[in-house]
């Protein structure tokens, strides 16, 4: 069982987290942004969300290199029966991170494996929970910048690191992707 990838992977994402933690894992990579649509039914659930953008992602870089192996992952967080994606401005990271002060919230993140022909879809999930945030820390966390483009407006590889009081499941989720189940269920694909 060899624990490393040699192949050249195609990540269809423009997540710089997500390339971070392919790169640290070893993974030689080659970036490729799918442009797919991210509208999906309202009736889905977090999981089935996230399933379908992975899915969709990795069906569009499918087309553009089909031989190669592609790694397509979409994240979002659930609290209230809320779906919470990348925020579209400061005002609404701002309103995100009050909702998950000093409460725990759900991080999904779906991936989709494509490797000439064959797919693995699968999704993982991860709790956090913030301490609780004063006002003047969310405005100070959110002119940072790390709210932009992070689904929930926090990323904990940086300094949101000090917004998150306790995490039950797989760290790397949280920054973006599974990494060790993605890596071995990629392995066993090729």
């Amino acid at each position: 069982m060899a624990l490393r990838i040699s192949e050249r992977i195609v990540l269809a994402s423009q997540s710089p987290s997500r390339r971070m933690l392919l790169e640290q894992a070893g993974v030689d990579i080659e970036v490729i942004v799918s442009g797919a649509d991210e509208s999906v039914p309202k009736e889905y659930t977090p999981a089935e969300t996230v399933e379908c953008l992975a899915r969709r992602k990795a069906e569009a870089v499918e087309r553009l290199c089909p031989q190669r192996a592609i790694i397509a992952a979409d994240s979002l967080v659930s609290i209230d029966g809320m779906m919470i994606g990348k925020p579209g401005d400061d005002g609404a990271a701002k309103q995100t991170l009050r909702r998950l002060s000093g409460r725990t919230h759900k991080l999904y993140t779906g991936v989709c494996l494509s490797v000439r022909g064959k797919r693995q879809v699968f999704h993982q999930v991860t709790d956090v929970t913030f301490y609780e945030l004063t006002d003047e820390e969310i405005a100070e966390y959110v002119s940072m910048g790390e709210s932009t483009g992070r689904a929930g407006g926090y990323g904990i590889e940086g300094i949101g690191v000090m917004l998150v009081k306790e995490i039950a499941g797989d760290y790397p989720n949280i920054v973006g992707l599974p990494v060790a189940e993605t890596l071995r269920r990629l392995r066993d694909m090729l």
